[in-house]
């Protein structure tokens, strides 16, 4: 196994996963279609270098890591909503 192939599968799968977590709600699903460019380059790049066993490791390993994030701050930190933005002027 190729530790350093390994470490940047990790971090390109890990990326897109959470940027869909900590999306806003209402735009969740824009932005999950958004994250399935990249993820179908990182895939093409697992078959292109045919690091599959490092690729299955670092899936699992990224879904662990997101899911403790979202255990550990996620839940108790949910996304705030553009709705509730205030921008003060010079009237305010």
């Amino acid at each position: 196994m190729d530790f350093p192939t390994f470490l940047l599968l990790l971090v390109l799968i890990s990326a897109p996963l959470m940027l869909v977590q900590r999306s806003e709600p209402k735009r969740r699903f824009v932005v999950f279609l958004l994250t399935l460019i990249p993820l179908e380059l990182i895939r093409r790049y697992i078959w292109y270098r045919d690091v599959h066993t490092e690729a299955a490791i670092a899936v699992i390993l990224a879904l662990l890591i997101n899911f403790f994030y979202w255990v550990l701050i996620g839940r108790y930190n949910p996304v705030g909503s553009s709705d509730r933005i205030k921008v003060y002027g010079l009237d305010d």
